[in-house]
């Protein structure tokens, strides 16, 4: 259970609750993160705006490019929460999930492209404390994607960074996603008084 419990339906302002019901229709579940961010409605709609804008406008790179770059950091930094929702999405995307698991070696493994692998490197890069990126890594990038390529595949390993991390701190965990059976969120039983 997260560190922070996730705020129940019956707890929830009425448009949280109807996002509740949105989210459970697209991912089969409410995403426990969305759960627990709910205990600040305003910070739990202003990152709901950020994800569908970003998943709407994330349309330059090759879909394997970036999710492959996005799950990398979520292994890395060890967001079980993220590594299980990123696996039903390559999955949705129809992506090969069983590469996933030479993640580890995909400088070497015969199952990732070039292009994956300099995008993996990239996300590397960026996810070191301090950030390890270079002007030839980018210039590297911008060759094989373009300059609005470059800057979709930072914001996306960006803003897998900020989710990782906010996540494994709030002790958020995998859900079931990658099974294709996504388990309930596990909502606080009221208080007996």
């Amino acid at each position: 259970m997260s560190r922070i419990p996730p705020v129940a339906p019956s707890d929830a302002p009425v448009l949280v609750r109807m996002a509740y019901k949105i989210a459970a229709r697209m991912v089969g579940e409410v995403p426990e993160p969305f759960a627990v961010f709910a205990h600040h409605p305003k910070l739990f709609f202003a990152t709901l705006t950020q994800e569908m804008a970003a998943g709407k406008a994330s349309t330059t790179l090759p879909v394997s490019v970036r999710e492959l770059a996005v799950y990398r950091v979520a292994w890395t930094l060890g967001c079980a929460w993220c590594v299980d929702f990123g696996t039903m999405m390559q999955r949705l995307d129809g992506l090969d999930i069983d590469r996933l698991r030479e993640i580890g070696e995909y400088d070497s493994s015969s199952n990732y492209s070039d292009d994956e692998r300099a995008a993996i490197a990239y996300a590397d890069s960026m996810t070191a404390t301090p950030s390890t990126a270079t002007d030839e890594q980018v210039a590297d990038l911008e060759d094989r994607f373009g300059r609005a390529g470059v800057v979709e595949l930072t914001y996306q390993i960006g803003l897998e960074n900020m989710r990782a991390r906010m996540n494994s701190s709030l002790g958020i965990t995998e859900q079931g996603f990658s099974s294709g059976d996504a388990c309930r969120v596990p909502w606080e039983s009221p208080a007996v008084s």
